[in-house]
């Protein structure tokens, strides 16, 4: 049977190659880089013992170093397991969701009517393409130079223009023998009931060509010229090769950026596109005039496991972004999530790297923000919390949006962060009401900054929000800056030395350990080497890994850092304590320090917010962070429990 190509290219863009391999092999953690759909493995077609076989979910292919083979998702299957290629289709056909095409003439009709439309949709776009330097072009070409578009850009993109005339199009398509059904079928000409005579859908427009994941044209987007057009972007309708609910702008040519800027970037639209890519940022994509759709976002995960939203820092940005993660919130798993990241007030990318050079876009890029966060802030922000039941309405509504989360893994981590989050927001005795009994005023007194607390009553009156009474010597002080972190603190290196003395633990929390955020130094140094030990060669035993850290040239750090825990007594983590004891601690202490990184990022976001906006509120969420920070990290964040079974007691750390 024959399948149609494009059948096939969908079964590929659904389902990633990494799944079919994964059911037959192991990936080396070590060398895989799952967020970016880069995975190595030993070769299961000929034995070896160190990983030389790549697959990549983004080109959908495989290659073995060692013996050579390569191939796609079928041939996988037909090579490995022995299926025929309509096996091997209607299997993965099964996975995709698609139903298997009729074996009839008519689905090699409709697949031979989809190469006359791309047929139709490339000559318009070379169409465009000369018109856009011709004389009826000059008033585009002074728009893309007055926007600071270069030449280059506009050739690279493939940018044209669409004459003001109702047939200019569709005359010099006839010319080139294509006929009536593909011009319309293409969606280059505006047809049908009333219509007697049809007419070129796209007229005095600046054409911006959409191609898909092939790089073939298969639609346009239109910027009017006219200031009293009805609309400002046009696209083309919905075709048999074109649904803009399953596409991106630029995601052909992204996609290979992506890899070199180990993310994808989603602006609003084309322009924002194209002007960043001018910009040096060629790993963005933009939606096609819509909404998000699950669809969009599953193909920004087959690129990047954490793509940067980027929205208008406005009141519509913030409302796309919040759409965007309650769409995204049920899809969630290990590995895949988004960032969002919002753009000063009233400038989109192209302002922004004008004015301020590539360096101010990447400022903001580096501001992204967790979906976490931005959940948070929303549920939040405004919000008077100074009662029992004002609090637990905001627990039960944020509780009720984690719940969506379809992967149980993920959705319990958002439930553990969410725990930890209100009660650094509410704290003991609950800050509210405390600043209530200190004059404070709640939010809705028309505070719109902060950490939803308000204000002191300011100089004008009761109610109204005035200066903040704090000195700028006080505001530029260490009280109120993150700088001056310490290296590694005792919690981090209990954590490193505690897997090293019990090595077994590592197989239930390998993941958390790898991904554990250290200091650069010697602990770092340290747990490099205890995570290449595991991932070579996984020790069955404390020796078995000392052994391998003496070889790495690491086994004195180690016994240093060992030393420095027995001098405090922190018995758990040490070889003598009992399984039991050690696995608690360091479950323990990775919740710790979980809850340590995110007051550290919270701590970011209220000292932005502070810069913002210099008052009481802004000032009083800052240290209250700073203070859980404290709690967190200092003495009195107390491990309990421990030393029942060891019959030792243990250090507060």
């Amino acid at each position: 049977m024959r399948f149609p190509p494009s059948f096939l290219d969908e079964i590929r863009d659904r389902v990633p190659i990494s799944e079919v391999i994964g059911r037959r092999v192991t990936f080396d953690r070590k060398k895989s880089q799952p967020g970016r759909g880069d995975y190595w493995a030993c070769c299961p077609f000929h034995g070896e013992k160190t990983p030389s076989f790549h697959c990549e979910d983004q080109k959908g292919r495989y290659h073995c170093f060692g013996c050579g083979v390569s191939g796609d998702h079928f041939r996988f299957l037909t090579e490995l397991e022995g299926l025929s290629f309509p096996e091997a289709v209607e299997r993965l056909a099964g996975e995709a969701g698609l139903a298997m095409p009729e074996r009839d003439a008519a689905s090699e009709a409709r697949e031979a009517k989809r190469g006359t439309l791309l047929d139709a949709l490339s000559e318009a776009a070379a169409f465009f393409r000369q018109q856009l330097h011709e004389s009826d072009g000059a008033k585009a070409r002074a728009y893309l130079r007055d926007r600071g578009m270069d030449p280059r850009t506009q050739s690279s993109f493939g940018l044209g223009f669409a004459p003001n005339s109702r047939n200019r199009l569709k005359e010099h398509l006839a010319g080139k023998g294509l006929g009536k059904d593909e011009i319309e079928g293409a969606g280059l000409v505006v047809h049908g009931e009333g219509i007697s005579v049809s007419y070129d859908r796209f007229r005095d427009r600046i054409m911006f060509p959409i191609l898909d994941a092939g790089e073939k044209v298969v639609a346009f987007g239109g910027r009017a010229m006219a200031a009293d057009a009805q609309a400002k972007y046009l696209n083309s309708p919905e075709t048999e090769v074109f649904h803009k609910g399953e596409m991106l702008f630029n995601l052909a040519k992204a996609r290979r950026a992506a890899r070199d800027a180990g993310t994808l970037i989603l602006v609003e639209g084309y322009m924002d596109v194209i002007m960043l890519a001018q910009a040096g940022f060629h790993h963005a994509v933009a939606p096609l005039g819509t909404a998000m759709t699950e669809r969009q976002i599953e193909l920004l995960w087959r690129t990047a496991g954490e793509p940067i939203l980027c929205f208008d820092g406005d009141a519509a940005g913030l409302k796309a972004a919040n759409r965007a993660a309650e769409l995204a919130m049920p899809l969630l798993k290990p590995g895949r999530s988004l960032r969002f990241a919002l753009l000063p007030q009233g400038k989109d990318p192209d302002d922004l790297v004008r004015e301020g050079g590539p360096e101010a876009f990447t400022q903001v890029l580096s501001a992204a923000r967790p979906l976490a966060d931005l959940v948070w802030m929303r549920e939040t922000q405004g919000g008077n919390f100074d009662t029992p039941e004002r609090r637990a309405e905001l627990e039960y509504r944020m509780k009720g949006l984690f719940r969506t989360i379809g992967d149980e893994a993920v959705r319990r981590h958002y439930l553990d962060d969410l725990s930890a989050r209100l009660s650094s927001f509410f704290g003991s005795g609950h800050r509210a009401e405390r600043g209530q009994r200190e004059g404070w005023k709640g939010r809705d007194a028309g505070n719109r900054g902060g950490s939803g607390y308000g204000r002191r009553d300011g100089p004008k009156g009761r109610g109204q929000p005035g200066r903040a009474a704090i000195s700028d010597r006080l505001a530029r002080s260490r009280l109120a800056s993150s700088a001056n972190l310490p290296a590694a603190s005792l919690r981090e290196i209990a954590i490193v030395v505690g897997f090293v003395n019990h090595p077994l633990l590592m197989e239930e929390e390998f993941e958390i350990f790898a991904a554990l955020d250290l200091p650069n130094g010697d602990l770092a140094r340290l747990r490099s080497s205890v995570l290449d030990a595991h991932a070579t060669n996984p020790p069955h035993s404390r020796d078995e890994l000392l052994a391998q850290l003496r070889a790495h040239g690491t086994a004195g750090l180690f016994e240093a850092f060992e030393t420095k825990l027995k001098a405090v007594r922190l018995w758990p983590v040490l070889a003598d304590a009992a399984p039991e004891d050690a696995r608690e601690a360091l479950k323990q202490m990775l919740q710790l320090q979980h809850r340590f990184l995110a007051l550290r990022r919270e701590l970011k976001f209220a000292e932005e917010a502070f810069g913002r906006e210099v008052n009481d509120a802004t000032y009083a969420h800052m240290m209250e962070i700073k203070s859980e920070i404290e709690r967190v990290d200092g003495t009195e964040a107390l491990i309990d429990g421990f030393g029942l079974l060891s019959g030792r007691p243990m250090k507060s750390i």
